[in-house]
């Protein structure tokens, strides 16, 4: 079996000579504190009155919806915004004005402007929605200045970004919550009740997929054709580019990291045909990038085995036509569902012997509570789905408690990008799976959704 890169080094080590003094002040209280952490999310309204100050970095198109949907969370206030593009940052400071009538501090002034807005003594926590590869470096210093770091998908693009948010996060106790909204869906969360209450039985297979085709709008610019911030990655690498939509809901479905947790990876790409394919058909065959080789697979396949022996399929698939899908189907000893027919099939309660049963009165039936709470938060992003996730984060820290979805669950969904890219390169072997709770899966208990 191939191997992933591995830090393991001890936390304290690792992170005090990187700390400044007034960072090490900062950090060292927090730690203190830390027993704060240790009671669960709340749920809602406690303590709907403390206003909490949180900063934004990053007001592209991502970061533009979240802060819209942010300022309609009960008691929060932005006091700061970053952004290195002015056009992005005026826009995201205007919407705050509009909303509230006070104008943000912007912070503009270079790659690392971010540093500023996080050494804000008024700040409890942060948004972060930037490139990928700022994502670990941005978290871990925001959990070094003290605030709560959340942070968009994917958290990490590497084993060693993995281990730095493990090892910061034990160092300075302050939690860091991966922004997984698809954890947070209505249907994902019945589901997950469904499971909890023992219908399906004992869970044994899953599989998903992230089927989106982002290559006019993410990758590439649709008139122009010219290279987008995420274009490098399909020319440099070939992997499952964004792993964490897709398993945002099975880690729950399956606990993993509290009871189980993955064992190894084995991961197969197809060639890469559809890009070069969509500026052949859109701009030429002459277009320099109907020309480009590209590292990217079309299609990436990887399945995961568990320590308990449960087995997962994951698909990538963002770069062919095709409508939007994740295709989750979720399989026990005695049941399963199917998010693509929105149907169940139960042993011994679907009336029908073998033959699919609508899901829709299953989700009424076992409604979670989270979405009986919601109020009008449905008006806001996806559904919802980005209102609850942000009004579960910014109630963890009105009540310094610990988020829906820790440092734990960011790493390992995350770890699947960097860890099918390796299996792949090694001609499709299995690479073995870090163990980022160093052993706490084995006896850590079901927390989110509980």
């Amino acid at each position: 079996m191939g191997t992933g890169e591995e830090n393991t080094e001890p936390a304290e080590a690792n992170l005090m000579s990187k700390l400044t003094r007034r960072q090490f002040v900062q950090t060292a209280g927090t730690a203190a504190a830390g027993v704060l952490l240790a009671k669960s999310a709340s749920s809602f309204g406690e303590d709907q009155e403390k206003s909490v100050c949180v900063g934004v970095v990053g007001v592209g198109g991502r970061g533009t919806g979240l802060l819209h949907t942010l300022l309609n969370v009960k008691g929060v206030v932005v006091p700061a915004i970053c952004d290195v593009h002015k056009g992005n940052l005026d826009r995201g400071l205007g919407i705050v004005e509009n909303k509230t009538g006070q104008r943000p501090e912007g912070y503009s002034d270079g790659d690392y402007a971010f540093q500023d807005l996080m050494d804000r003594d008024d700040l409890d926590a942060v948004i972060i929605a930037t490139p990928w590869e700022w994502h670990t470096p941005m978290a871990v210093y925001c959990m070094r200045a003290g605030k709560y770091a959340g942070v968009e998908v994917p958290a990490c693009q590497s084993i060693n970004d993995c281990w730095e948010l493990v090892n910061t996060y034990e160092y300075t106790k302050v939690p860091c919550m991966m922004l997984e909204n698809w954890s947070f869906r209505r249907d994902n969360l019945a589901v997950l009740n469904m499971i909890r209450q023992g219908l399906m039985g004992q869970m044994v297979h899953c599989h998903c997929a992230h089927s989106h085709d982002c290559v006019d709008h993410w990758f590439f610019d649709a008139t122009t054709g010219a290279d987008r911030w995420g274009a490098k990655y399909l020319i440099e690498r070939n992997r499952d580019q964004y792993p964490t939509h897709q398993l945002g809901p099975v880690l729950s479905w399956l606990d993993i990291g509290y009871g189980d947790y993955f064992d190894y990876i084995t991961s197969t790409a197809t060639g890469s045909f559809g890009i070069n394919d969509y500026f052949t058909r859109k701009f030429g065959a002459d277009h320099p990038s109907a020309k480009r080789k590209y590292a990217q697979g079309d299609i990436v396949s990887s399945t995961i085995k568990t320590k308990n022996g449960k087995t997962i399929v994951s698909d990538y698939d963002m770069q062919l036509p095709r409508p939007y899908d994740n295709r989750w189907t979720i399989q026990g000893t005695r049941g399963l569902y199917n998010e693509q027919r929105n149907s169940v099939y139960l042993e011994g309660r679907t009336p029908a012997y073998h033959e699919w049963e609508d899901f829709d009165p299953y989700q009424e039936e076992y409604e979670h509570p989270w979405w009986k709470e919601m109020g009008d938060g449905s008006a806001y992003g996806h559904g919802g789905t980005d209102y609850l996730e942000l009004k579960l984060f910014v109630e963890a820290v009105q009540n310094k408690t610990r988020t829906p979805l820790d440092v734990y669950d960011a790493v390992i969904k995350s770890s699947v990008g960097p860890l099918s890219e390796l299996s792949i390169a090694q001609g499709s072997k299995p690479v073995k799976v870090p163990d980022f709770t160093r052993g706490k899966w084995k006896t850590n208990k079901p927390y989110f959704g509980v």
